[in-house]
């Protein structure tokens, strides 16, 4: 797939405008329905992307670590539904995702609850597509560096998440940690984050609006995630 860059997000905007457009009005009324039962953590357009991506790729193993309420999970399944293809594998030390996820999306997914540093095992072989949103802290990031990540294929496009909530990630933090490792190895990243790249993110904001899609599912716009695909270990 072309890297991610503001050239090939229009080109994904406009090619899953419909299907996206969907998306957007079942993710927007899955809000109103849950109310409180519904945290949502990814914002719109890191979920979007997300969204587009697993599209275009069309990934036969994709896992999540970290699930928390489903808000991810959902945004990802939706996609693997829209392929007709594809199979999600969740982790997480808390099953609320559970009671979130609609019936309908369950049949291309798998959870498993428990702290993924011990069910190191459970993570398929031959991942295609990896997704990070869980532990937040320096430790743990070096332990997916140390552990997770040589247990992937080099290639693999992966996303982590919150952080870039400021121009810098904070000190001691998970996304410190991953930033280093990334520069050290020469990769380079994506991300929407306003606070880290305004310019990128206001095209990106042109782009939706262009198109009808700039109605907000939610209120915010911090959109914190980068976008890299691993290295070679």
């Amino acid at each position: 797939m072309e890297a991610l860059s503001l050239d090939s997000l229009r080109t994904l905007y406009t090619k899953y405008e419909a299907d996206l457009r969907k998306v957007k009005d079942a993710q927007r009324s899955l809000l109103r329905e849950r109310g409180k039962a519904m945290k949502a953590q990814l914002d719109d357009v890191e979920a979007e992307i997300s969204y587009m991506r697993l599209r275009e790729l069309r990934p036969a193993k994709v896992v999540e670590i970290g699930t928390f309420y489903g808000w991810s999970t959902i945004w990802q399944l939706s996609a693997l539904r829209d392929n007709g293809t594809g199979h999600l594998y969740s982790f997480d030390i808390v099953d609320h995702v559970v009671r979130n996820v609609p019936g309908e999306l369950t049949g291309q997914w798998t959870f498993t609850k428990g702290d993924v540093r011990e069910n190191l095992d459970s993570v398929p072989q031959d991942v295609d597509y990896l997704f990070i949103d869980a532990d937040h802290g320096a430790r743990f990031a070096r332990w997916y560096i140390e552990n997770l990540f040589p247990a992937v294929p080099g290639g693999t496009p992966t996303s982590v998440h919150d952080v870039y909530h400021g121009r810098r990630p904070k000190p001691f933090s998970e996304g410190s940690v991953i930033v280093k490792w990334l520069a050290e190895n020469n990769v380079e990243f994506f991300t929407p984050s306003p606070a880290k790249s305004p310019a990128e993110y206001a095209e990106i904001a042109e782009i939706k609006k262009g198109l009808g899609l700039d109605e907000p599912v939610r209120d915010s716009r911090h959109n914190p995630m980068i976008f890299f695909d691993l290295p070679s270990l």
